[in-house]
């Protein structure tokens, strides 16, 4: 393997790499020698049907069941994976959630629940992971921001509050964490091809046709294609890269819209 994204020899936790983009961007990482960690909240079966899934493929694996918002269970399972499988050389926050309410509509409670997961709980995440990539002097950090980072769309505001949030957060934690040898970068999905979108993906659904007219690229993405992005963020290849973020949407976000009729 090309040294540049040769993975072998670290640790990498994945917070949701229970499944969809998670569970991909981790399986390029363990694809790429790294040795994973999965997080999940729900339950301890979804994670045990995850590890599953990736010792099929001859990855090194591990399951933590905690809550990514509750700081007192992070600080406790930071500690016991990097005294039972090894110190934390690469931290991917992908825990989030999305309620698609206009905001007229949406109670407080619920706002904070979309800012909670999605924007602290990768605060209290990062916090106590650095440290240990602090004393190493060394460490990677991705941060699992979204197209709503830049752009507004109804009934998500929350989410798309948090995700711009979370762009300047990743900005914010480079700037301080740069001298220690810590990169902390992003990645922005654009509309991926899971089961959650499964439903709007059929033939003549508006919103399939939406996309496939909005996308310069013409398909939905298929959640393999952040193997590779997270891999790089995660590898020396990119060891003075800080502070960015890497749009994974086919081109959405470079154009105002395909034309309907062009091929």
């Amino acid at each position: 393997m090309n040294p540049l994204f040769d993975l072998k020899g670290k640790v990498a936790l994945i917070t949701g790499g229970t499944h969809g983009l998670g569970m991909a961007m981790a399986m390029g990482l363990g694809q790429a020698g790294a040795t994973l960690v999965i997080n999940g909240h729900s339950s301890q079966e979804k994670i045990d049907k995850a590890l599953e899934t990736y010792r099929a493929e001859g990855i090194t694996a591990h399951g933590c069941l905690f809550d990514v918002t509750q700081e007192a269970a992070v600080m406790e399972s930071v500690a016991q994976i990097e005294s039972e499988v090894g110190p934390i050389d690469i931290l991917v926050n992908n825990a989030g959630i999305i309620k698609r309410i206009p905001l007229v509509e949406m109670s407080v409670e619920e706002w904070d629940q979309v800012i909670r997961t999605d924007l602290t709980g990768v605060f209290i995440m990062s916090k106590h992971v650095v440290k240990g990539m602090m004393e190493r002097g060394a460490g990677k950090i991705i941060n699992i921001c979204s197209m709503m980072s830049e752009l507004g769309r109804n009934t998500v505001g929350a989410y798309a509050a948090a995700k711009g949030g979370l762009k300047m957060l990743t900005q914010n934690m480079a700037t301080e964490w740069a001298r220690h040898n810590i990169q902390v970068n992003g990645i922005g999905p654009g509309y991926f091809a899971t089961s959650q979108t499964a439903p709007i993906r059929v033939d003549g659904h508006p919103f399939n046709d939406f996309i496939l007219q909005r996308t310069p690229a013409g398909r939905w993405g298929d959640p393999a294609d952040l193997a590779g992005t997270a891999v790089f963020l995660a590898a020396p290849a990119s060891d003075f890269i800080n502070g960015q973020v890497i749009y994974v949407d086919g081109g959405i976000l470079a154009t105002i819209g395909r034309p309907a009729n062009e091929s």
